[in-house]
């Protein structure tokens, strides 16, 4: 239901409303009943409304139309670093998952709280996300680092490509991202390339994870990309 639909139900409800709510001449008890239920047709008017409004959001916030708006405020969120606001999109249960490459490791990927997300601008610790494609090496970064290095090492706020549940990087990197959240929707934002010279072999991806919970799709991880050997 859209906007519009609501606007003329509402009207319509109004209308009926006026209809049944005439106030005509008799004692000061008539008028005092008609008052009141006027009052009473008003406030059930005013309910109906908000249950229309209700089911409007919902609707929008289940359509990838939805999904699309929310992946601007995070990666808006993302890339000025207000980690308070992009709690507010992750998944209150399962939290956040930060995976430096398309394979999603679940043994050494990441996951942080809610109230975690919201204090990562001051957490100084040092965590092993995983290891270096190539070398193997433990990758043992504080966050900020990471985010630097596998977040927000392009500027994702303005890609090049945007994939809706489909995906539009490639390399050698096995992405597992439906397998390890197989009820999930996930908007990728793509990088052809960042310099001419590599011919496309410096690709960037970031791509956000979103799964639902009681009718609301919220953020469960973000999944870097680049070429791997």
């Amino acid at each position: 239901m859209n906007k519009k639909s609501i606007f003329i139900i509402s009207l319509i409800l109004f209308a009926i409303l006026l209809s049944g709510c005439g106030v005509n001449k008799g004692t000061g008890d008539d008028l005092q009943g008609r008052l009141e239920e006027k009052d009473k047709k008003i406030a059930q008017l005013e309910e109906k409304i908000e249950d229309l409004e209700s089911q409007l959001e919902n609707s929008r916030d289940l359509s990838s139309e939805g999904l699309l708006f929310k992946t601007v405020e995070i990666i808006n969120a993302i890339k000025d670093k207000d980690f308070q606001k992009l709690s507010t999109f992750v998944h209150p249960t399962k939290g956040l998952r930060f995976s430096p490459y398309d394979f999603i490791d679940t043994e050494t990927s990441k996951v942080f709280t809610v109230e975690e997300v919201r204090n990562l601008g001051d957490n100084h610790q040092v965590y092993m996300w995983g290891h270096y494609d190539g070398s193997g090496e433990p990758i043992e970064l504080n966050f900020n680092d990471y985010y630097e290095r596998f977040i927000y090492d392009a500027d994702f706020a303005n890609p090049q490509v945007i994939g809706n549940d489909v995906a539009v990087s490639y390399g050698n990197a096995i992405d597992n991202t439906k397998e390890i959240y197989p009820n999930s929707h996930f908007i990728e934002l793509h990088f052809k390339g960042l310099d001419p010279k590599y011919e496309g072999m410096d690709w960037r991806s970031l791509k956000l994870v979103f799964e639902q919970e009681d009718g609301k799709w919220y953020l469960v991880a973000i999944v870097h990309g680049e070429w791997t050997i």
